[in-house]
């Protein structure tokens, strides 16, 4: 059935009391980012539903985008009929039709905004449902826990039909939580911890480290693909490259061996950190899960966190890499995660890693670096760029290589 109207419930929205209206229209303007594309689509944010009218798009399509917004409880699709009984006589018996099968048992479930019209709630769940007895006689009415609730919307501009309740992404409007900074790996732990941190509002900019010649154009590909996707919860994200080649030539240059890993991070920490205050990021993301590798011990995340103040928010810290990829594989990302393009993380690593350095050692050794200058380099050649929903860059640089054989 082609729809006409997609009825969207409020999930913790409900609970934000006098900051309910700033929700509510920060999920209005999500939605309308994730539905760029479709101008005939219409979105109105109301302060008890949210309406998509479709005005003839493809429902699946709107349908399969607003899965993915984040504050949505769930929402119903719905075809809008004249103010007549007949009409919406006709279009409920052909949604029973479409959803006969499984099902034993129905409900009608009416609601009436305009109480102008001629009929009340109560006669019009008793006309209806005496229709759709008298054309499915194997259907029985069960107003406790029926298969299939047909729902009628009595408004003043029409009257609104829906049988299906699809559930939402839940969580809150990305950008109600603040501005956060994401440390985006190529690898499958920081889309995840973006996505989790985005569930709870926060506007996520990702901030890529990478390393020409080192680290190739399909890397950062991989990356802004990566941050294509996690796109699909919000409509657009800022994607920052960071140019980071001379400061790893620098660190491998002059620390010793087991302190390159614990010094790079910190050069990496403190560069996030410079981009966050210049944008007005309130914290720093990462995929960092602990005890999963070196840099993730607590000695190392104390020897790191030392170059900011800045609240420093991960996500996955608990959850083993198992929880990682079973999250990682339900929003998408984890096929594109593995693919085997290096990023800065893997290249120039020591074979043995401090996995407990001294802070004071560190800072002495990374006093051997002209901290100040390597950053402002870094910064003055930082790139952004506006990646959105589900935008692919992988492609590209395929199309790109293919050219020049």
């Amino acid at each position: 059935m082609q729809y006409s109207e997609i009825m969207v419930r409020y999930g913790e929205l409900s609970t934000k009391g006098k900051n309910r209206k700033s929700f509510i229209d920060r999920l209005g303007s999500n939605v309308r980012k994730v539905l760029h594309d479709l101008p005939e689509v219409k979105v109105h944010a109301n302060r008890d539903r949210l309406h998509v009218s479709l005005n003839g798009a493809d429902s699946d399509d709107v349908v399969a985008r607003l899965k993915l917004v984040f504050g949505i409880q769930n929402f119903s699709p719905s075809v809008q009929v004249e103010r007549t009984f007949e009409a919406t006589a006709e279009t409920a018996k052909q949604m029973v039709k479409e959803q006969l099968a499984g099902s034993k048992t129905f409900k009608i479930n009416t609601r009436r905004s305009d109480h102008n019209f001629e009929m009340d709630t109560n006669e019009m769940n008793t006309r209806l449902g005496g229709v759709i007895l008298d054309t499915f006689p194997e259907l029985t009415v069960d107003v406790h826990h029926p298969d299939l609730i047909i729902r009628v919307e009595i408004r003043a501009n029409g009257i609104f039909l829906s049988s299906e309740t699809i559930d939402g992404a839940g969580g809150l409007p990305v950008g109600t939580g603040g501005k956060g900074m994401l440390m985006l790996s190529g690898g499958i732990d920081s889309p995840v911890a973006g996505y989790l941190g985005m569930k709870r509002g926060v506007s996520m900019e990702m901030v890529h480290f990478f390393s020409p010649p080192y680290t190739s154009e399909q890397a950062l590909a991989k990356a802004e693909e990566l941050t294509g996707k996690l796109a699909r919860y919000s409509g657009t994200i800022k994607f920052l490259q960071v140019p980071f080649t001379e400061i790893q030539e620098t660190v491998k240059e002059k620390v010793p061996e087991g302190y390159l890993m614990t010094v790079q991070r910190r050069m990496m920490l403190r560069l996030t950190a410079a981009l966050a205050l210049k944008r007005h990021g309130l914290a720093i993301f990462n995929g960092e899960s602990l005890g999963q590798v070196a840099s993730q011990t607590m000695e190392s995340m104390l020897a790191i966190n030392d170059v900011t103040t800045l609240p420093i928010l991960r996500p996955v810290v608990s959850l083993d890499k198992t929880e990682i990829i079973k999250i990682a594989e339900d929003i998408d990302t984890y096929d594109l995660s593995i693919l085997p393009f290096e990023d800065c993380c893997t290249i120039f690593a020591p074979p043995s890693p401090k996995t407990k350095p001294n802070l004071e050692r560190t800072r002495l050794y990374e006093s051997r670096l002209d901290v100040e200058g390597l950053m402002q380099k870094a910064l003055d050649g930082v790139k952004i760029t506006d990646v959105h929903a589900g935008q692919e860059f992988l492609n590209e640089e395929a199309d790109a290589f293919a050219e020049l054989l």
